[in-house]
């Protein structure tokens, strides 16, 4: 009663993933039970056709035999009766075999539609905890990295190297295309975040080039340039005569020489700052270098400090009035 419960409970789960296993145990156990199964052709357990040919045969075998030397008469009837009965057991057989064939098939088909709507709906759920509850079939309007072809390629490709002119094709602007941006000669992708860095985003300007003058200045728009020359001085304080007449010109020499490396310092950390951001970020990837043209940056003039940085100039602070 267990066995046939338990069997018709299974057999009713179409969707259980754990029925195939079910199914070869209870295979197994059936041919184990078969196997030490007595069956009527054992010798310890005759059938009745033998046990019923048994008296004929004990009652001619007394009759008196005509000499010792003859061999015993094989009863004919006895042979084509046991010659029957195992043709009737090879069909019987072979009809058992063929129904267990048939229902073996049935089983293959029902096993593989089960293991396939369990992975439909894993692959469901997948898709529904990767994208953030955008899809259930794998349709995220920006996938991770390691969904996407591009990023695979890139790590087995080794580095890109690619010129300005051809960095500016890769802005966002195509959306077929990623996005990679450049920060002091370093390529990065940051498609994964096309809404920030594409048309119309906040950070869209250092999309396509090498921006990082604008990292340290803030003037996106006009320092589109890997070119750091003279963005010390937005570091630096503005001369005054009334007030640098307070030191000596050896005193102010000094003072000078001691505020340039420290300008120089903080633009080198304010951009080491964004370059570790980038080359440490698990969002961003990294694509390949900037070929720059021979002699750059010598073969350009010096930049103009953008106003947002030459206004954070002020004079120098007249010694003993520190803090007033």
């Amino acid at each position: 009663m267990r066995d046939h419960l338990a069997n018709s409970y299974l057999s009713s789960c179409i969707f259980c993933p754990f029925y195939p296993v079910y199914k070869i145990v209870k295979s197994n156990c059936c041919n184990l039970i078969h196997h030490w199964t007595p069956s009527s052709s054992h010798p310890a357990y005759p059938n009745s056709t033998s046990t019923m040919a048994s008296p004929s045969a004990t009652v001619r075998r007394r009759k008196p035999e005509e000499s010792e030397e003859k061999e015993p008469i094989i009863d004919t009837i006895d042979v084509a009766d046991s010659e029957k009965e195992k043709k009737k057991s090879r069909k019987k057989k072979k009809s058992k075999a063929e129904e267990v064939d048939e229902y073996d098939r049935f089983d293959i088909l029902l096993d593989i539609a089960r293991v396939l709507s369990f992975l439909f709906v894993v692959s469901c759920g997948l898709s529904y905890l990767i994208s953030g509850g955008e899809s259930f079939f794998w349709g995220m309007s920006d996938p991770p990295n390691y969904l996407k072809a591009s990023w695979w390629k890139s790590k087995f490709s080794g580095p890109l190297y690619l010129t300005p002119e051809e960095l500016t094709t890769y802005d966002g602007t195509d959306p077929t295309k990623p996005i990679y941006l450049a920060i002091n000669g370093t390529i990065y992708d940051v498609s994964a975040n096309r809404r920030t860095y594409g048309p119309g985003g906040s950070y869209h300007y250092f999309a396509g080039c090498d921006a990082a003058r604008a990292y340290v200045t803030g003037c996106f728009a006009e320092d589109r340039t890997p070119d750091m020359r003279g963005v010390e001085l937005m570091y630096l304080p503005i001369d005054d005569p009334v007030v640098d007449k307070h030191w000596s010109k050896e005193e102010l020499a000094e003072l000078k020489k001691k505020e340039l490396e420290e300008a120089q310092k903080k633009v080198f950390d304010g951009l080491k700052h964004w370059v570790d951001f980038f080359g440490n970020s698990k969002k961003y990837s990294f694509v390949g270098y900037v070929k720059k043209p021979k002699g750059w940056p010598g073969t350009e003039p010096v930049r103009r400090l953008c106003d947002t940085a030459a206004k954070q100039r002020k004079t120098r602070t007249i010694p003993g009035k520190e803090g007033k």
